[in-house]
């Protein structure tokens, strides 16, 4: 129900009846009064809306959206009604219902129309009676509809369920006809002062920039003839300023449709003379494109100058004194994030030129691109962190450093890229500066053709200096908090990639660190080497569901050519096949497919869902490591998504890590593979199987990595019936230990085979130890040859050169050593060595260690031989394989710690004689 007022009569007081809100009725001994409507006869050229939240500082917010929105709509004769009445209302909303308020103005031809929304319904206005009734000036409540009465031409209450509205319209008052603007009478002495005569210079220039004018004030004023001027350059006159960050000059003002500013003239004497210009640009009598300049003396700009649009604000002037100039346009209180500021500017910006649209470019630290942060009306999920050149952007003459207005898109296709095919015709674009510098572009567009000019130009700008400002302290306030967080990602990452060697974890590190954090799906290609193709190694979507999909894609796809330029490119191969495979599949969906006999497909989902998966922006930045393109990874986005610069900043560091971290797995697992290949080549391929003597050896080389250190065993045969064993312990360990022992084995081999005793192949070993000189090394070694008896039993015969003494297990369990100690090899030339003879009875044991298991520490404990013999006494009765386990966990259960030390057990067995 709607209730209105004839201007002049007295507000309604409306009570509720039998409980019912929304019914009224008229008291007694009161006529029925008209009650006006909610008038639909005026058209509703623009709107604007905006909701605020129940607390206090809200009415001031409020107050700043009306002064703006109808300053913005040139209304600025009822901009302080409009004012006190929004705020009152507000007031009622926010404070004393404690809802939130939707505030909404209408333009229409007559006037402003302003409504304000609470979610109260249950505050009526009191029934209709005495004026009284409403309250006195100082009573808190009623005083809004009192003020609506005094001030608006119409206004009323409307109850839902749900809310209460009250409104008012304010009728913009007539002004003369061609009356633009007027300003105060003022005294005498403030008046501008000019010469005895004004003259203003009227010259005209043709389409190629030539003077085709030249009028008698122009003559006065600069001294040139009529004859010296016409067809020249008025460029060859103008002394233009330079203004930092700004490539215009006078021929491109001159291109504008209006343009007013100040430069110089040089008369004849070459003096400058400083000017004030208004330029039009016009068409002839032929409909060329002329512009008619006027000029006069810079300090009487006054004759031609356009007053500047001052918001009028007397009916808060105390609030107003304090008031931030850049939250009169973006409100109070402002947002604290960039994206909610920046968005806040585009709402704004369309609402105060009733746009269609309106978006806001910033431009990137080196001012060459302009890279799509806020838009609203616009598919802002295709166009955020788009990005264009600075000089191609989205001004009219190339360059988005000057304000530009398109009166028809339509005319010049592709002029504002960033408004191909979403219908806008006419736009409005404005740079945003700080200092001189262009830090982005403020852009309004609408449906229609020519709905801007420069007036509209200028008012824009004139917000976008409010912004620019805070917009740039905003910007720089994100960039170094991304800076920071880039930092400790590109730390952590380090430190992951720092901690493995192995190529595929490093592959998995690389495409898990950049997604989900840097893009949404990621591949990693690799080069094996300069011949080869880039391979496929890696993908990773942040959903698993479409990593085969992707890979399935990827795999038809030739690969991006391995450049090694630095920097993201651009890469359009995946979202394009995607994009013809979905429509194929669509079509063969549809039974639309040309080829005869094609099934139709069972369904197009998963084709679907991979094409919107990698439709965005899919970009290929370089492995490079150590001069070389050893691969190159792959960030995409989703359907109609760009990357951010700082992101693909972020990634090209990140990639650079990887890099190197990839080469270096690279090297590590070649460098093993040969380190692993020639350690094998030192230990025995195999063991021999000798008839009647079990035989079982557990090697372990100390350090990581290394199959073969110091230590080591072999088990030959010799000639028939006759084997040859060795185990021994060359000092040290690793490579350098690994080399004598490759010595030593094959040397015993060759020696043995070429029927030399045990003393005489020990003695030569040692000679050729000796003759490598430096590289020479000290060798312990446990030397016998085996024989196998008739009766069961093994015959051996041993020398035990400095190592550790073999140990014989008889049935009994008795331990007891099976050869005697003599000199180690690699130190004396001239060495006494002998053989001794062992027979092994069937269940005997002989057990030959290196040092590595006597020497077992645990604190200040070591196993020793004692230990060892303790442990070999409880063996009696096993296996020759279960004997060396046995020994091999008692030595690793004596310490907790890694064994420091290369380790082999050699275990030979006679196995007992079974009865029939």
């Amino acid at each position: 129900m709607t209730t209105g007022l004839i201007p002049g009569e007295q507000p309604p007081d409306p009570r509720p009846t039998s409980g019912l809100p929304h019914q009224w009725r008229e008291p007694v001994g009161h006529g029925i009064m008209p009650v006006e409507n909610r008038p639909r006869s005026s058209v509703i050229t623009a709107r604007a809306a905006a909701s605020f939240e129940p607390v206090g500082r809200s009415v001031a917010s409020a107050r700043s959206f009306v002064r703006d929105t109808l300053q913005g709509w040139g209304f600025a004769d009822i901009v302080d009604d409009a004012v006190v009445l929004t705020s009152e209302l507000v007031t009622n909303a926010v404070i004393h219902t404690s809802t939130w308020a939707d505030l909404l103005c209408l333009r229409c031809d007559a006037g402003v129309r302003i409504e304000v929304t609470d979610r109260y319904p249950e505050r009526e206005v009191p029934l209709r009676g005495p004026a009284a009734d409403m309250g006195g000036p100082d009573r808190e409540g009623g005083r809004g509809l009192q003020l609506c009465a005094a001030l608006a031409g119409r206004w009323g209450v409307e109850y839902t369920p749900a809310h209460k509205t009250v409104w008012f319209q304010l009728d913009v008052p007539e002004r003369p006809v061609g009356a633009r603007s007027a300003g105060p009478v003022l005294p005498s002495e403030l008046l501008p002062i000019a010469d005895a005569r004004v003259r203003v210079a009227v010259v005209q220039i043709d389409r190629i920039g030539a003077i085709s004018s030249w009028n008698e004030d122009a003559e006065e004023l600069f001294g040139y003839t009529v004859d010296q001027v016409i067809g020249k350059p008025l460029t060859d006159l103008a002394a233009w300023p330079h203004t930092p960050g700004t490539g215009t000059g006078i021929a491109e003002a001159l291109q504008l449709s209006r343009w007013e500013g100040s430069y110089g003239i040089r008369d004849t004497t070459g003096r400058v003379i400083p000017v004030y210009a208004s330029h039009l640009r016009v068409r002839d009598t032929d409909g060329d494109p002329s512009t008619v300049c006027l000029l006069v003396r810079d300090h009487e700009r006054a004759v031609l100058q356009t007053p500047l649009r001052v918001p009028s604000d007397s009916a808060a002037s105390s609030e107003s004194q304090s008031t931030d100039p850049f939250e009169v346009f973006i409100g109070s209180p402002a947002p604290d994030d960039l994206d909610s500021l920046l968005q806040r500017t585009v709402e704004r910006a369309r609402d105060m030129l009733d746009g269609d649209s309106a978006f806001l470019l910033l431009a990137t630290d080196d001012e060459t691109e302009l890279e799509v942060r806020a838009s609203t009306g616009l598919p802002s999920t295709r166009q955020r962190f788009a990005r264009v050149p600075v000089e191609a952007g989205s001004g009219r003459y190339s360059s988005a450093r000057m304000p530009a207005v398109h009166d028809d898109l339509a005319a010049l296709p592709g002029a504002v890229p960033l408004l191909n095919g979403t219908g806008m015709r006419s736009v409005v674009t404005v740079p945003l500066k700080v200092e001189g510098r262009l830090t982005g572009s403020l852009g309004v567009a609408a449906e229609g053709a020519g709905r801007y000019s420069n007036e509209e130009a200028l008012r824009l700008q004139f917000a976008a200096d409010r912004i620019a400002l805070a917009v740039e302290s905003a910007r720089l306030g994100e960039l170094e908090r991304l800076r920071r967080g880039s930092l400790s990602f590109l730390v952590e990452a380090s430190d992951l990639l720092a901690g493995t060697l192995d190529r595929d974890q490093t592959l998995a590190l690389m495409a898990q660190m950049t997604v989900p954090t840097l893009a949404t799906w990621c591949a990693v290609y690799t080069i094996a080497d300069q011949a080869s193709e880039p391979y496929l190694s890696y993908v990773l979507h942040e959903d698993e569901e479409l990593i085969d999909g992707i890979k399935s894609l990827l795999s038809k796809i030739a690969p991006p050519d391995p450049v090694p330029t630095p920097g993201a490119r651009v890469w359009s191969a995946p979202g394009e096949v995607a994009h013809q495979a979905a429509l194929r599949t669509s079509m063969r969906s549809l039974g639309l497919s040309s080829s005869p006999g094609t099934r139709v497909a069972p369904g197009i989902g998963p084709t679907l869902t991979t094409a919107s998966a990698v439709g965005g922006e899919t970009v290929v930045l370089p492995l490079v490591a150590r001069n070389r393109v050893i691969g190159m990874l792959t960030l995409g986005k989703p359907a109609d998504e760009h990357f951010r610069q700082e992101i693909l900043e972020l990634a090209e560091d990140l990639s650079r890590r990887a890099a190197l971290a990839l080469d270096n797995a690279r090297l590590y697992s070649e460098r093993t593979a040969i380190s692993q290949s020639l350690q094998r080549s030192l230990l025995p391929p195999e063991l021999p199987v000798i008839e009647g003597v079990e035989v079982e050896v557990i090697y372990r080389a100390a350090g990581e990595g290394n199959e073969v250190g110091g230590d080591f065993y072999d088990l030959f045969p010799i000639s028939d019936g006759a084997y040859g064993f060795a185990i021994g312990d060359v000092c040290g360990t690793g490579p350098n230990a690994a080399a004598v022992t490759g010595l030593a084995r094959h040397a015993l081999r060759l020696l043995a085979r070429e029927g030399l005793s045990g003393p005489a192949v020990l003695e030569r070993l040692n000679s050729a130890i000796l003759d490598e000189g430096a590289r020479s090394r000290f060798l312990t070694l446990l030397y016998g040859e085996l024989r196998p008896q008739e009766d069961g039993s093994a015959e051996l015969k041993v020398v035990c050169a400095g190592h550790p003494l073999p140990l014989r297990l008889r049935q009994d369990g008795t331990v007891e050593p099976a050869a005697d100690p003599q000199p180690l090899l690699g130190v004396l030339e001239d060495l006494e060595l002998y053989e001794q003879t062992v027979t092994l009875d069937p269940g005997d044991v002989l057990l030959c260690v290196t040092d590595g298991v006597t020497e077992r520490r645990e604190g200040t404990r070591m196993l020793g031989d004692d230990g060892l013999a303790d442990v070999l006494t409880t063996c009696t009765g096993l296996t020759a394989g279960a004997v060396a386990a046995r020994i091999m966990r008692a030595v690793e259960r004596f310490a907790s710690d890694a064994p420091s030390d290369d380790m082999a057990i050699l275990t030979m067995r006679v196995p007992e004689l079974h009865q029939n």
